[in-house]
């Protein structure tokens, strides 16, 4: 018989102001779902998983994603692993390089190399953490990063549950390669097709994790993880359902108009609609562009439909693909039906198996 695929974990994804933010990660654990994650948008996503630890129990709270070129990873370090104690060892750290513009002229920070820099990033978190958690001497030098000074009075106290996982946001061969080799996980863009992901994303992905596991490095006694990321547009009522879905063909229009991310569509054949939204984008035209987004590219990068209808073809799209799956609403709508619609997965899991 084959097999059964195994069920999804959830992952309720927030970019919420951080007044609601230890509520919101109380709901999600009422609720039963595995993962509370914060985006980085307008507020610093470990501060306010901080104070979510005080408010949760079992729930794991990870950023989804932190910019970790905005940072050394010295200072990542020490954000995450605040984290990781409040929370009793539940911390996940979820890593994006962001875009050049973003990290040089919003951050004033280094961005080159980004997958090669990326690389080299997560060594150094992870050899500080290895300090901190041992109280070897810390001695990591690499080509972007050096970090060779340690002292008992700036060394956190070690994590019974040892260090936190790390995963890696990609879109690009480079670096979703780089998940792969060094990483827990990958957090694939929402932007991502079904058909991208098994058909180019995942197979690279794949080989270099199989190339770490052969080399026996020590990450690679976890699990891998494939966080897929699902655009959804779900309402009660028609109009609020038709109101998510405009929202939801904005995003997709403001992600297709940018430059990197022209290869995902040029995998359908859709190359022209960059050339079509880039430009309009410059002049901030955003409305104008969401109505560029025809059914077709729609249906290829989203779900519509009632909770219950938009659970089910998710479900359909992601079983066997995905290890963990995140719903993404549109600007404006309303957190809870996200929620709706990971409850709904979770009793087709339940139903299923």
């Amino acid at each position: 018989m084959p097999e059964t695929p195994a069920p999804l974990r959830l992952e309720a994804t927030s970019v919420g102001r951080p007044a609601g933010i230890p509520a919101a990660a109380a709901e999600a654990e009422r609720r039963g779902i595995d993962r509370f994650t914060l985006s980085e948008t307008s507020y610093d996503p470990f501060l306010q998983l901080a104070r979510a630890a005080d408010r949760t129990e079992e729930i794991e709270l990870a950023t989804g994603v932190a910019i970790a070129f905005a940072r050394t990873p010295m200072t990542l370090a020490y954000e995450a692993w605040g984290v990781h104690e409040a929370s009793g060892g539940r911390a996940v750290v979820g890593l994006g390089s962001q875009v050049k513009p973003h990290v040089v002229r919003r951050f004033g920070m280094p961005w080159d190399s980004p997958a090669a820099r990326m690389t080299e990033y997560v060594a150094a978190v992870r050899a500080i953490w290895h300090s901190w958690q041992t109280g070897e001497r810390l001695a990591f030098r690499g080509d972007f990063y050096s970090h060779t000074l340690m002292t008992p009075v700036f060394a956190p106290e070690p994590v019974a549950a040892g260090t936190p996982p790390i995963l890696l946001a990609g879109v690009g061969p480079l670096m979703t390669r780089a998940a792969g080799a060094v990483a827990d996980g990958l957090i694939c863009h929402p932007f991502s097709s079904v058909q991208h992901l098994a058909g180019t994303v995942l197979p690279a992905v794949r080989d270099a994790r199989a190339a770490a596991e052969a080399a026996a490095e020590p990450w690679t006694s976890r699990p891998f993880e494939v966080v897929g990321s699902v655009l959804t547009a779900t309402g009660r009522t028609e109009e609020e359902l038709a109101a998510n879905v405009r929202g939801v063909r904005e995003r997709i229009a403001f992600y297709a108009s940018t430059p990197a991310y022209r290869p995902v569509l040029e995998a359908h054949g859709w190359g022209g609609l960059h050339d079509e939204l880039h430009p309009l984008s410059v002049r901030g035209r955003w409305k104008e562009m969401g109505e560029l987004i025809d059914d077709q590219v729609f249906d290829a990068f989203a779900v519509a439909g009632e909770p219950a209808e938009a659970a089910r073809e998710i479900h359909r799209r992601y079983t066997g693909l995905v290890t963990r799956l995140s719903v993404h609403a549109p600007d404006g709508a309303d957190p809870e039906l996200m929620l709706d619609v990971l409850g709904a997965v979770r009793r087709i899991d339940t139903t299923s198996g």
